[in-house]
């Protein structure tokens, strides 16, 4: 089985379709727990400009990452989409209730917090209390246009250029429109 969590109006073929509103495969609130799936039923899930919307409490999202590991079999991959927390894509919608990042999602994995542990870092090793495992394969910062146009002209080199992101990404808003994350459930 393959979910689109959270699909709104943007049903995706060969995926259950699931939302809170209107027209959907399946109706549910990922907010009340627990999910109407079986334990390791999905091998794809898809939060699509979802995760933002949800866990607007500790305990509700804490929840929500234990269902979709529940939910998720050995393997599964889980596509994420989200504003990025800086944007004003994010800022400006007031259902935006939490923040989420490549560095917030990676605190659900257990060899991450293994490697926190030994570097006797202060992070919160997220995945051990949860009992949960996700390891982050993948994440892709979708660069805003201003800032692509900005950065066109530039004669240099590929690591200049990401030098110049990284300094731009980390000193001023509307850097990055999107992030693109990809999770897989370790079990």
């Amino acid at each position: 089985m393959k979910l689109n969590l959270g699909c709104g109006s943007q049903k995706v073929s060969g995926y259950v379709n699931v939302d809170k509103f209107g027209d959907p495969d399946v109706k549910a609130d990922l907010e009340e727990f627990p999910w109407p799936w079986p334990d390791n039923g999905a091998e794809e899930v898809i939060l699509n400009h979802v995760l933002e919307h949800l866990g607007r409490t500790t305990d509700i999202y804490f929840g929500i990452i234990q269902e979709l590991y529940r939910v998720c079999r050995p393997g599964a991959k889980v596509r994420i989409a989200v504003p990025h927390p800086r944007h004003n894509d994010f800022i400006s919608d007031p259902t935006h209730v939490r923040a989420i990042t490549t560095e917030g999602l990676a605190l659900f994995s257990k060899a991450k917090n293994r490697e926190i542990r030994e570097r006797g870092c202060a992070d919160s090793p997220l995945a051990e209390y949860l009992n949960v495992d996700f390891n982050l394969l993948n994440h892709e910062f979708i660069i805003d246009e201003f800032w692509m146009e900005k950065f066109k002209g530039l004669r240099v080199s590929e690591q200049e250029l990401e030098e110049q992101f990284f300094h731009a990404i980390r000193s001023y808003n509307n850097v990055v429109k999107e992030i693109r994350i990809v999770l897989e459930a370790v079990k």
